[in-house]
């Protein structure tokens, strides 16, 4: 059993792994638990391993990496077109072991933990400004809620726009 392309569709608990010879015939399909998974792959030898890009499809490949093993992580939009048939693990896993062979696609780098907690720590700044920066919605006497976020007075080439009460931005339409 000689295994040159390794494909992984990752899952919660069991991992899909479909594995290609040289010449791209499937020689090994199982299911296996997510904890079992690194140590199935140290026991491989050196080949190329495609996963789609996910949040913990970079620590694994990080810890296949270490085991000599080329990693190939991909966008899941573009390993699409080359699933067969109908959607399952089994099938995914093979479409990503296709997938990594083709010369033309597009793979994501192998980000390191430092990578990773900035990127975390660039999406929490994004949402702390989103927040701060959101219209704030305020209640009327009916107790309906109501955007202050943009008011148009009747006959006026003006419109008012109040993000925090008290500050008011006027506009010339």
């Amino acid at each position: 059993m000689d295994i040159a392309v390794l494909g992984i569709d990752l899952g919660k608990n069991f991992c899909s792994v479909v594995g290609l010879d040289a010449s791209g015939a499937v020689v090994v399909r199982r299911s296996v638990r997510r904890e079992t998974l690194v140590a199935l792959v140290a026991k491989l030898p050196p080949c190329v391993v495609g996963m789609e890009a996910c949040c913990g499809s970079h620590h694994l490949g990080r810890l296949f990496a270490a085991h000599g093993h080329d990693v190939r992580l991909m966008s899941p939009e573009y390993v699409r077109p080359h699933v067969k048939a109908q959607k399952n693990d089994d099938r995914d896993a093979e479409g990503i072991a296709e997938a990594a062979t083709r010369p033309t696609m597009r793979f994501v780098g192998l980000k390191s933990q430092d990578q990773l907690d900035m990127q975390t720590l660039h999406r929490s700044r994004d949402r702390l400004v989103g927040e701060r920066t959101a219209p704030r919605v305020t209640s009327n006497s009916s107790g309906c809620g109501q955007s202050n976020s943009s008011t148009r007075e009747a006959g006026q080439g003006t419109v008012s726009l109040s993000l925090f009460p008290g500050q008011e931005l006027q506009r010339l339409l």
